[in-house]
């Protein structure tokens, strides 16, 4: 039965209205580090990342800001790019070195609290682990991208704030008391006039493209019925079959994929009876991950990186994610299911 439409109504704007706030704390702190040129006084601990990667120090404030939120620091690097700070291959780069920290933020609100307690600690643990060194490859890989990749041609610095130099920053005025804003409030006036610029070209993007997708999810039934889509046990069923999986992979996986709290609730008695080793869970629940893309790119990668960066360019940093998470998630499984 459908869902009345006040309900998919309010549901989208509680989604908007929370990823609205952290865009706004991500790229209010971006404007307010770059008006006052304390981003070179934040960015030393991001430096050794940064610097082999051929970015700017300003990326480090994105990097930390990760850790903490996600979404601001997706709203930092967005602020940087539409400065002209980061071309969109740099950019790429940038939000490829995120992932490890984005995950590290993941670890102290769901990992540690909620998904090891119900795995146990040694699966739990392994899992974890699994996640966390899959998730510090594609960081580095990015790191190795920008690298080889980038030069001074993917960043223009003219767009940094050097109190005093009179370079330029990003709403076209100079920083040396000429033009531009000067004291205080006069900076926080100009960053948050940015901020409020910002939100107001990203928020009618991303509430429509959210509103679409809540709809989909809500008519999903009606969708799969008249698309024929085949079901997802019998999807995974010949990859379970082909890693040596047991036959309670498929639905487990099935499960995973849905719902990762489920999933793990699902899959701990079967390790608890023997059913499956600590190597096979972590395995199952890798392939899980996998499947879950699909759903989770449709229900929420896709209206957070639209509404972003627009459709053009999130369809790319969406490419490059799930490309990055899908080869080092095999590579995981290879090395958790050979024989050693």
């Amino acid at each position: 039965m459908a869902t009345p439409v006040g309900t998919l109504l309010a549901d989208v704007f509680f989604r908007v209205a929370k990823i609205t706030v952290f865009l706004a704390i991500g790229v209010g702190l971006a404007n307010v580090a770059i008006q006052f040129g304390a981003v070179e006084y934040v960015t030393g601990l991001a430096k050794p990342l940064t610097r082999p990667a051929n970015l700017p120090p300003e990326v480090g404030t994105a990097i930390l800001a990760t850790t903490a939120s996600p979404t601001a620091g997706y709203g930092m690097l967005a602020e940087y790019r539409e400065a002209g700070l980061l071309d969109d291959r740099a950019t790429l780069v940038a939000v490829t070195m995120n992932t490890f920290f984005g995950f590290a933020q993941h670890i102290f609100t769901f990992y540690a609290p909620v998904l090891i307690p119900i795995l146990g600690l040694q699966v739990g643990l392994l899992y974890v682990g699994a996640r966390a060194l899959i998730a510090l490859a594609i960081t580095l890989t990015g790191v190795a991208a920008g690298a080889l990749l980038l030069s001074d041609a993917n960043v223009d610095t003219t767009v940094e704030t050097d109190a005093g130099t009179g370079t330029e920053i990003p709403d076209g005025g100079t920083d040396d008391g000429s033009e531009g804003p000067t004291g205080t409030r006069g900076k926080l006036r100009a960053a948050g006039v940015e901020t409020v610029a910002k939100i107001r070209e990203i928020l009618p993007r991303l509430a429509a493209v959210y509103l679409l997708v809540v709809v989909l999810v809500d008519r999903y039934d009606q969708i799969e019925q008249w698309l024929s889509l085949p079901d997802i046990a019998g999807a995974v069923e010949p990859m379970t079959s082909a890693l040596g999986l047991p036959g309670a992979a498929v639905p487990t996986i099935a499960v995973f994929a849905i719902d990762t709290t489920n999933g793990a609730i699902f899959i701990a008695p079967f390790v608890e009876n023997g059913t499956f080793t600590p190597r096979q869970a972590v395995a199952t629940m890798l392939v899980g991950g996998i499947v879950s893309f699909a759903v989770s790119t449709f229900k929420r990668s896709i209206p957070f990186q639209y509404g972003i960066w627009g459709a053009e360019f999130g369809s790319k940093v969406i490419l490059v994610n799930t490309a990055l998470k899908v080869v080092f998630i095999g590579v995981a499984l290879a090395l958790l299911l050979s024989p050693l």
